[in-house]
């Protein structure tokens, strides 16, 4: 039986919410604009929020150092949902792993938007017509 990802499902949810959209929640930023090399990245802590419209449902990813020295990443969707861990891994692939999960969200939600969007905009000509 396949686990669900709790990214495929907050999309699903905010793809809801962009047909009856709400007032936007403004996210505060957790790094830098700029980017650092990954060698000067402190990895325990290391966290990236993704996009959406509302923080509860918003997806985030933050990585952290066990007692053991291995690092784990953790992911959320929203402020109070249970989390996926995925780990025992390096520092390095932690970062990484954060990074790489914030990109595939941010591109599988600017796709959701422009599908989004194609539809309101085939529904308002042929509400005109």
């Amino acid at each position: 039986m396949r686990q669900s990802d709790p990214t495929d499902n907050a999309l699903a949810a905010i793809a809801s919410i962009l047909d009856n959209p709400e007032p936007r929640e403004t996210a505060s930023p957790t790094v830098e604009e700029h980017p650092l090399a990954p060698e000067q990245l402190e990895a325990d802590g290391y966290c990236k929020v993704g996009p959406g419209p509302m923080a509860s449902i918003r997806l985030r990813w933050t990585a952290r150092r066990a007692e053991d020295g291995e690092f784990y990443v953790d992911e959320t969707v929203g402020e109070s949902a249970a989390r996926v861990t995925r780990g025992p891994m390096s520092r390095e692939a932690a970062i990484k792993l954060v990074d790489d999960r914030e990109s595939e969200a941010r591109q599988r939600y600017e796709k959701l938007r422009s599908e989004m969007a194609g539809r309101s905009a085939v529904r308002k000509d042929s509400d005109e017509s």
